[in-house]
């Protein structure tokens, strides 16, 4: 019985140990990444946000900030990304009245040789931790979920598209 050595996946080599992906060879493409997500609160804890009258400030706007800096510090969080130059990082959020939640989407661009699904979805993530630590005074029991990758496009394996959004 002959086993085969080639890695399953990338992040890892024939061993089995982890290791950074060389993508010096590969080309540079145009690579943007789109990601998603939800923080859904309290009646008492949207309005405030929706209001931008949370004694810690305005939440959106420091929640923006915050995705956009951690999208830019990914290879500090995650053992096996690349430090990337990347060229777009852009937070939007939709308020939701129904249901007191926010959604959360971050879009984050590059020309370079690796794409940037990893610093969408981490920027999604913080910014949505950090509407959660300034609005933790008024409900605890915020419930954050749904962050995924929307779509991504360039690099080898082109466009990718969740089905159902």
């Amino acid at each position: 019985m002959t086993i085969d050595k080639k890695p399953l996946f990338s992040h890892f080599d024939e061993s089995g140990n982890a290791r950074m992906v060389d993508v010096g060879s590969k080309e540079e493409t145009t690579r943007i990444a789109y990601a998603g997500g939800n923080i859904k609160m309290s009646v008492n804890a949207f309005e405030l946000v929706k209001t931008g009258s949370m004694a810690k400030g305005d939440v959106l706007g420091i929640a923006r900030i915050a995705g956009v800096l951690a999208a830019k510090k990914v290879d500090e969080l995650i053992p096996l990304a690349h430090p990337l130059m990347i060229t777009k990082a852009n937070i939007d959020f939709t308020l939701n009245d129904t249901d007191c939640s926010i959604d959360i989407f971050a879009t984050v661009g590059i020309t370079g040789k690796t794409g940037v699904e990893m610093e969408a979805l981490t920027a999604v993530s913080v910014a949505a931790l950090t509407i959660y630590d300034m609005c933790k005074a008024v409900d605890k029991s915020m419930i954050i979920s749904d962050i995924r990758l929307i779509k991504k496009t360039g690099g080898k394996s082109g466009t990718y598209l969740r089905d159902k959004e």
